[in-house]
């Protein structure tokens, strides 16, 4: 008699359907909506025909970027039969694309669309506006309010941001905080520092690539960046969109400057895999960040115009632990 196998000796493992992720990194027409959601039915058709999972658009993809004045006639509604028809094309997909949003009071914002299986299932609005340099996005655009992760019909929760947000670590952080394990930044990143001394000649795209593999390894996530391409007003957007694996290495790395889709093959299990082996997220303590914030707040908001330091203890005491 053969005794059946203890169930305890058996090595635990989980079944995840490898994901193929298409990067659209397209030039698009600036103002012409129309146009532009053309070309996005488009590039949708042809990585379904491809057997990508998640397809992923640039910020403003459906706009291009240096609309100023032009934001209000672009400008979308959630409802929007327009953006509706987009998101009918996804049947069996899921696509992050970026377009102007007008909410109900009439503000505009940078947003970023998941669009799954023919429905509109949650909007991201651009939290931090970039201005400063070449940019002036304050003077046109509201600033979101809300970060958070949302769950996805590919079994996991994307963290989706635009742009200047994943210059500010508290983006990343509070996306793998809130279960992320795909941080997906659209962007519409202008060339700039031009100089041999950098990786790719290019110091914008060096300092991309360095903050999308700090930000993987750190949070144990994929880092999916898509970046468009083309000219608006003599200002050249780079591209270079990438997929930065989990423990912070490169995936794929599209060309600098082309127009085109590209196709990269994933294995979700490797979050598994990286978080099992360095538990960062685990070790986290939001509880202490939350206090120290709180301390923070109180502190600047007690500070003196005129430079005076805020009333402090006499003495250094030990900080009280909270009561549990």
């Amino acid at each position: 008699m053969t005794a059946a196998p203890s169930p305890f000796g058996r090595r635990y493992t989980r079944e995840v359907e490898p994901l193929r992720i298409a990067l659209v990194q397209m030039a698009p027409r600036l103002g012409l909506l129309d146009e532009n959601l053309e070309h996005t039915h488009q590039w949708l058709a042809q990585a379904r025909r491809d057997g990508a999972g998640l397809v992923v658009f640039p910020e403003l993809a459906l706009t291009g970027y240096l609309l100023q004045d032009l934001n209000a006639d672009v400008a979308m509604r959630v409802d929007d039969p327009r953006l509706l028809a987009l998101a009918g094309d996804t049947e069996g997909l899921s696509a992050v694309v970026g377009f102007v949003e007008e909410s109900e009071d009439h503000r505009l914002f940078i947003s970023a669309a998941l669009l799954e299986d023919g429905e509109l299932r949650h909007v991201h609005r651009k939290v931090f506006l970039a201005n400063y340099g070449l940019f002036d996005e304050r003077r046109f655009f509201a600033a979101g309010s809300v970060i958070r992760a949302v769950s996805s019909r590919l079994g996991v929760r994307l963290g989706i941001c635009s742009c200047e947000d994943f210059w500010h670590l508290a983006t990343p952080a509070l996306l793998a905080l809130d279960g992320a394990q795909l941080l997906i930044n659209i962007s519409s990143s202008p060339g700039r520092d031009v100089a041999a001394v950098n990786e790719v000649g290019l110091g914008t795209a060096s300092s991309w690539r360095w903050m999308d593999r700090t930000y993987a390894q750190l949070t144990t996530s994929y880092v999916v960046f898509v970046n468009r391409v083309g000219v608006e007003e003599s200002i050249t957007f780079w591209g270079g969109s990438e997929v930065i694996g989990p423990a912070g290495d490169t995936r794929f790395s599209a060309p600098l400057h082309d127009e085109g889709l590209f196709l990269v093959d994933i294995d979700l299990g490797d979050v598994r895999r990286e978080r099992i082996a360095l538990p960062l997220l685990r070790d986290e303590r939001p509880e202490l960040l939350l206090r120290q914030l709180e301390r923070l707040i109180r502190e600047r908001a007690a500070e003196d115009p005129l430079g005076r330091s805020a009333a402090e203890p006499a003495a250094w005491e030990p900080e009280a632990e909270p009561v549990l």
